[in-house]
């Protein structure tokens, strides 16, 4: 995949996507990297996190491959505190197993992604935490047609993700991890405090190179789902995402990644910033229960993650783009909204009727023109 132009994939992995300035990074900062990683831990959180708009500059006497820029502003990719990048490097750094916590859409997932592109150069060495995952994708298995031709030998075994990362000195990740079941989970338990895995039917047991390490993510709403063990638990330091506290971070946040799905066909975004100010608010006011003015709001039972927000912000683009000049970017706002919050509980319908009735016309009564407009669509909520 590492020879496909980012531009081919639908969802290119940070490795790809950011190939020039993770190759930049390794040659702008020179200084002790911890074994078995790719850039020093400054360069991974700067990578993560961005340069604040200052242009780097390559060192004089570093020799960068041909084609790569010798001066370039690295943009931020995770919109959040500082401090939670720079302690989950500083966990990765000594060799602790790194567990990212939050709530549904918060960004764990990519922010696991971009750790483990800095660190190792690849994301990709990853297992995907289900009801049905098996102890074997987190150890290893086994090619059968090998095996029944010539008994357990080291060419049958198919290392999992996490064998892979311990072979090659890499991150392994392992996403939604307490929708495993408990003795799928303790396969991590040995694996994170002896770095060590045994295969008995070959008579081995591997070590892990220099540079390998897990990164875990789990959902707060996924507690009870597979409730982790203390003995994994004492393996992982923990790390909570927290949803984007600033409104305008949240805001730029949304047009960007919306910018960059219209870029994906040709089309720019046609919705207006206070089209998209309306909709980030409105995802603010329901998610945590109270509006940006203190009112009470009723929460839906759905998740009303930024993630959720700016799938509709897309989608509004989309529409504008496809349907021409008739379609009105803040006339759809409404009827996105809706398909987010009615998933679960009807009730839920009810609930974003009550916030029309009340955040909403409130704004509109204090002659706020985009709360108006929205208040008088109040119609396209109810059921037909």
């Amino acid at each position: 995949m590492s020879d496909t132009p980012a531009t081919e994939v639908q969802a290119p992995p940070p490795e790809l996507l950011h190939a020039t300035e993770l190759a930049f990074l390794e040659h702008h900062d020179a200084g002790p990297r911890p074994p078995g990683w790719r850039l020093t831990p400054r360069a991974v959180v700067t990578f993560v996190c961005g340069s604040g708009g200052e242009i780097l500059k390559l060192p004089k006497g570093a020799r960068p491959p041909d084609g790569l820029p010798k001066q370039l502003a690295i943009r931020e990719k995770f919109v959040g505190d500082r401090g939670i990048v720079e302690r989950s490097v500083v966990t990765l750094a000594g060799e602790r197993g790194l567990l990212l916590v939050g709530e549904p859409g918060t960004a764990k997932s990519m922010l696991s992604e971009l750790l483990a592109a800095a660190v190792s150069g690849t994301s990709a060495l990853t297992v995907q935490g289900t009801a049905g995952t098996t102890e074997d994708q987190l150890r290893y298995g086994w090619n059968y047609a090998l095996l029944l031709a010539k008994g357990p030998v080291p060419e049958a075994l198919v290392p999992s993700p996490v064998l892979a990362a311990m072979r090659a000195g890499k991150v392994a990740r392992v996403e939604e991890v307490t929708r495993c079941l408990p003795e799928v989970q303790d396969a991590l338990v040995s694996i994170l405090s002896d770095r060590r895995m045994a295969v008995p039917e070959l008579g081995e047991v591997m070590a892990a190179h220099k540079g390998f390490n897990v990164i875990a993510t789990a959902n707060l709403r996924d507690r009870g789902v597979s409730e982790m063990s203390a003995a994994l638990k004492r393996r992982f330091n923990f790390e909570t995402v927290p949803p984007i506290a600033d409104v305008a971070q949240e805001i730029a946040l949304v047009k960007r990644q919306a910018e960059a799905a219209m870029a994906k066909v040709g089309e720019p975004l046609r919705v207006d910033d206070a089209v998209l100010g309306a909709l980030v608010v409105a995802f603010r006011d329901l998610r945590s229960g109270k509006s940006v003015e203190g009112w009470s709001v009723e929460k839906p039972s759905t998740v009303m993650s930024t993630a959720e927000c700016v799938a509709v912000a897309g989608s509004m683009g989309m529409h504008v783009s496809y349907f021409g000049d008739k379609a009105d970017a803040l006339g759809l706002l409404p009827g996105f909204l809706l398909g987010v919050v009615l998933k679960d509980d009807p009730k839920d319908r009810g609930r974003l009727l009550a916030y029309w009735d009340g955040a909403v016309k409130r704004r509109a009564e204090e002659k706020a023109a985009v709360w108006a407009k929205l208040a008088a669509l109040r119609a396209v909520l109810e059921e037909t």
